[in-house]
């Protein structure tokens, strides 16, 4: 019995031996490749060439570390706590093959508001152990390229309903040539549809012209009074037919550097947009304040409103908030976005105010420049 009580005892210590020298092989293996990990060095002369590489690019360990990264890697996605999923697949594929590995991707940020980075990828293979990762960041060149997409496909859309009216409007003129009232109804007709196409037209020069000028090159020193009363002498015509009061109200004497006839087009814009808008017999206000630093005028109608949510998208080219009330008006879809440009060409900022039922407040804010004879710059300040 003793015997047997000996063996056993004998046989588990062995057992406990084993388990212990393997425990100890493991722990040296890992405290062996933890320390290779922390020793690891970036190739001689690579890390400087990431240092003032103006491309996003990462260099990756064996162990899909992140060993060195150019100043502009975490802005693109490529790395932030860690190598991001789909750069980790792109390396993997790179070991995988031995050769280089180019892609397309689309990447978000860690957070969920974070805009998507379309990256166009290429990886190889640099020594044994690493894997370069650079990248050609193609946002805006492929946000670019879907704007003018939509901007052509818009503009053939809207071209193709006055043409088409014209060109049907034409046959009947041809079938009614014997009748003259209805070639007088349908030539009346005719004129309404070319002058829709020449807004058009002029819209989109306009909008092009906006949209590519950038900032003012020479800016000139522009009086708000001047520009304030020129746009309410171009749509008196149309206000008065509509039986719409132009009120003007706010501080006198105020001046901005830029364009005259560029600020002329985004407040004409603005005033006309108002006036269409506007119910019979109602009033459209027309005010300026003069501040410390800036400029504001603000355009006030009586109309139908915005919806709240669709206030971040009546800049966009040919976004209609009533599209069956736009056509009734005439308007191309295109005369806020002008607006905004045109703005924006002069440092400033355009924002909207609406609420269903109340109307809407459009207000443009300029940066305020001091006339000559204004002894005093903050005069009206509010």
């Amino acid at each position: 019995m003793q015997a047997w009580l000996v063996a056993v005892a004998l046989g588990f210590g062995l057992v406990i031996g084993v388990l212990m020298a393997a425990l100890a092989v493991w722990a040296a293996r890992r405290g062996e490749r933890a320390r290779r990990l922390a020793t690891e060095q970036v190739p001689e002369g690579l890390g400087a060439v990431l240092g003032v590489l103006g491309s996003p690019a990462i260099l990756v360990s064996a162990s899909n570390l992140v060993l060195a990264q150019s100043p502009s890697a975490s802005s693109a996605v490529l790395v932030g706590d860690r190598v991001h999923p789909s750069i980790a697949e792109v390396v993997d594929e790179v070991r995988a093959r031995g050769e280089r590995v180019s892609r397309e991707l689309d990447l978000a940020g860690p957070a969920r508001r974070d805009p998507i980075r379309h990256l166009s990828i290429t990886a190889a293979q640099v020594g044994l152990r690493y894997v370069l990762v650079i990248a050609e960041d193609r946002t805006d060149s492929v946000r670019l390229d879907a704007v003018r997409r939509d901007f052509i496909a818009n503009v053939s859309h809207e071209l193709k309903t006055p043409i088409g009216a014209v060109s049907l409007l034409a046959e009947a003129l041809d079938s009614a040539a014997d009748d003259p009232a209805q070639v007088r109804k349908f030539a009346a007709r005719l004129s309404t549809e070319a002058q829709r196409l020449a807004r058009l037209t002029q819209d989109i020069i306009e909008l092009s012209r906006v949209q590519g000028a950038g900032t003012v090159i020479e800016p000139e020193l522009v009086s708000i009074d001047a520009v304030i009363t020129a746009a309410i002498e171009q749509n008196h015509v149309v206000a008065e037919a509509k039986r719409v009061e132009l009120l003007r109200g706010g501080t006198r004497g105020l001046t901005v550097l830029g364009h005259e006839a560029t600020l002329l087009v985004a407040v004409h814009n603005l005033v006309l947009n108002a006036v269409q808008y506007s119910p019979e017999h109602s009033r459209v206000g027309i005010g300026v304040v003069g501040r410390a630093d800036s400029v504001d005028i603000a355009i006030t109608d009586h109309g139908p409103g915005i919806p709240e949510e669709e206030q971040d998208r009546i800049f966009e080219r040919f976004f209609r908030s009533d599209p069956a009330r736009s056509r009734q008006t005439g308007g191309t879809g295109l005369g806020l976005s002008i607006v905004k440009h045109a703005v924006a060409n002069h440092g400033g900022q355009v924002s909207i105010w609406s609420r269903p039922g109340m109307g809407a407040t459009f207000t443009i804010r300029l940066p305020r420049a001091t006339a000559p004879d204004d002894p005093n710059p903050t005069k009206g300040a509010a």
